[in-house]
This record gives C-alpha cells, structure tokens and sequence, in this order.
C-alpha cells in the first residue's frame, strides 16, 4: 500500500502495537488490541507540495508509508475543525453591523443649490426644479404629465423627457441616496426615507 500527499494540514495518525522483539517486515500478524497496548502518534506535516519538506519531515513520512507498507500501522485523515466565532464575555451584547449612512442632501432655494453632505451638487435648471417640486409635496405620487405641467411649464413635450431627467437626477445625487421612488403605471414621487431639506432663505 502506497500513500500518496492528500491535502494540506493533513494529520498522519500512526497506531502500532509495542510488542518488543517483532522482525521488520514479513507477513502481518493480527494484533491482540485488547492485550497489547496500543501507541498512537500525530504528524502534522504540509502535503501541498511533498518537495518543499524538510529532510527531518521526509523521514517521518518515508517511516510512515514503510510502516503502511508493512501493515503496522493504520493512517486516518484528520479534518481540521471549523472555527468558531469568539464567545462574548458575560455582560456584554454582542456587537451588530453599523448600518450604512443615507447622505444628506441640503437644498438652498434662494441660491438654487443642492449639498450632498456639505458638498456642492452640481444640477441643471430643470434637474433643480424637479427636485425641488417632488421634495416640496412628500408622499405625493405625480403622473408624468403633472410633472411637465409644473416643472416644465407645458404639457406638450414627450413624458419620457421625465423619465430622462428622473434618471440623471438620481446618477448624479448617487444610487446609495434613496430619492425618488417609481410609483409602477403612474409615475413618480420622493422615496420615504429620502433626507432632504430645503433652506428657502440661504
């Protein structure tokens, strides 16, 4: 019987009677494992690579394959143990993910101007106007056409031009800030947990 490298961190686990006075080699007796007391050793040797070994690691490993050979000893794989998470210490909770931070957005209505957590936003006239209009009605849902009627002026544009401007408002606010919500066969309104506030006197 020949052993051959199995998988890294493998453990070689040898048993071998300690009868005194056994020739090396020869036809395998049967052990008396209820009479002869039994010795049991652990070697934890890398497999991934058998040429890397040490000369000291070579040894132990021939010595265990000639005591395979010879039916000395038996080998079993050992399969390392899953780690388990750290216990927490009595009287401590045990910790939660943070919860990731919605950016604000500050409007300032007299200045026309949006921050996105203190940072200047830069937004088109009419990208302004839509954003202001759905932060002004919270909770509202505006049809396509309502939003051309207030934001654009007139009714006789394409209502896709809404869709169009929803879309690059939400590119350039980032799709980490929730905002304007898709009311599906109607059309749109601003998300419920959107943070938006309006200064109209900066």
């Amino acid at each position: 019987m020949s052993v051959s490298p199995a998988s890294s961190r493998a453990g070689w686990h040898t048993s071998q009677p300690a009868v005194p006075g056994r020739p090396p080699g020869g036809q395998r007796r049967p052990a008396n494992t209820a009479a002869a007391p039994m010795l049991t050793v652990t070697l934890n040797i890398p497999l991934a690579c058998e040429e890397s070994l040490t000369p000291a690691a070579r040894r132990l490993l021939d010595a265990a394959r000639e005591m395979l050979e010879r039916g000395d000893a038996v080998v079993s794989a050992a399969v390392p143990a899953e780690r388990r998470p750290d216990a927490v210490p009595a009287g401590r909770a045990p910790s939660r993910p943070l919860a990731p931070t919605i950016p604000t957005l500050h409007i300032l209505a007299s200045s026309r101007s949006v921050l996105r957590d203190g940072e200047p936003l830069p937004l088109t006239r009419l990208e302004f106007d839509l954003l202001l209009h759905l932060v002004a009605h919270p909770r509202r849902v505006f049809t396509r056409l309502q939003l051309l009627n207030a934001v654009w002026g007139y009714e006789h544009a394409g209502v896709r031009t809404v869709d169009v401007h929803v879309r690059r408002l939400r590119g350039k606010v980032g799709v980490d800030v929730p905002l304007v919500t898709t009311v599906y066969g109607v059309g749109y309104r601003l998300a419920d947990d959107a943070r938006v506030t309006i200064d109209r006197t900066g």
